[in-house]
């Protein structure tokens, strides 16, 4: 894992580890046991592809009964809903917002109005149960500063990428170098840095070559993003190590804490640390790196 020139924590709740979040369809039992034994950080329970129109009722019950019967651990569970104008979305927000769900994942946010809107339909929630939305449409892309914006006055918390749909929508290629989509990654993850907001990479359609997954993976990191939604448990522990940091990583963190903390650097803003000018805001990204391995060790 490298180190982030512009980490911010996120704005609702306590930064945490966000590496890995598995998708699952909600009327799938037995993924569902299975995922609360699985290494991910987070479980999302699946209403909308995953599941056959004639499904979406018995699945959105399948997913209220397994988050009120708990067992995640210290996985964050979310649900995602179908949209707000299908003809499941309203009856979906309102079982989510009742629920014990830490979050309802929202799919094509098109602008701040529908973000307003989701906002509106989960009043009744409690306040902890947060927000989520895909970044998946055109019409999103162009939106990204003022959707990320709605962070300061909503339940907004975290955006995860939907490639999949933005490659339909713009009929382009969707290849594991991913060069149309690489702008995209750029402006949403300054987007979501500039307003508090966590973000998680798209999902790599690839679970029998973890290579090419990896790859994929390391791009994200690069990109700046928290983690990377994933289809298939195969693609848990590569991406669990891609995200978290590395002993270089927190090698250079500890020593940077060090350094600072000796009484000559004491009220200094730029230190020389192993020969390299360092400042404030690396011993920001230090102290965010030591962290961040506590709260996976503590996981563990």
């Amino acid at each position: 894992m490298t180190v982030s020139s512009s980490d911010t924590g996120t704005r609702h709740g306590a930064e945490r580890p966000r590496r890995s979040a598995l998708y699952l369809p909600a009327s799938n039992a037995k993924a569902i046991a299975k995922a609360r034994t699985l290494p991910c950080d987070m479980v999302v329970l699946d209403l909308e592809d995953a599941v056959a129109p004639e499904a979406k009722k018995a699945a959105r019950a399948a997913a209220i009964a397994a988050v009120a019967e708990g067992g995640f651990g210290q996985r964050e569970v979310a649900i995602r809903a179908n949209g707000i104008d299908t003809e499941w979305g309203a009856a979906d927000l309102a079982a989510i917002a009742a629920s014990q769900a830490d979050a309802v994942l929202v799919p094509k946010v098109d602008s701040p109005e529908h973000i307003a809107r989701y906002h509106a339909a989960l009043s009744g929630a409690a306040p902890r149960l947060q927000l989520w939305t895909m970044i998946e449409t055109c019409e999103s892309v162009g939106n990204l500063p003022a959707i990320a914006a709605m962070a300061r006055s909503t339940r907004l918390s975290l955006w995860i990428m939907g490639t999949n749909d933005l490659a339909k929508e713009m009929r382009a290629q969707l290849t594991p170098c991913r060069t149309p989509f690489l702008p995209f990654l750029a402006m949403a993850v300054a987007a979501a840095r500039s307003h508090g907001l966590s973000i998680l990479d798209g999902v790599c359609n690839e679970f029998r070559d973890l290579d090419i997954f990896e790859a994929e993976a390391r791009q994200g990191l690069m990109f700046g993003f928290d983690g990377k939604s994933l289809i298939h448990p195969a693609q848990i522990d590569p991406c669990n190590t891609v995200f978290s940091p590395s002993e270089a990583d927190l090698d250079w963190a500890r020593g940077v804490i060090e350094a600072f903390a000796l009484p000559e650097n004491q009220g200094k803003g730029a230190i020389r640390v192993e020969g390299k000018m360092t400042e404030l805001l690396h011993l920001e990204q230090a102290r965010r790196l030591v962290k961040i391995a506590r709260q996976i060790g503590g996981m563990r």
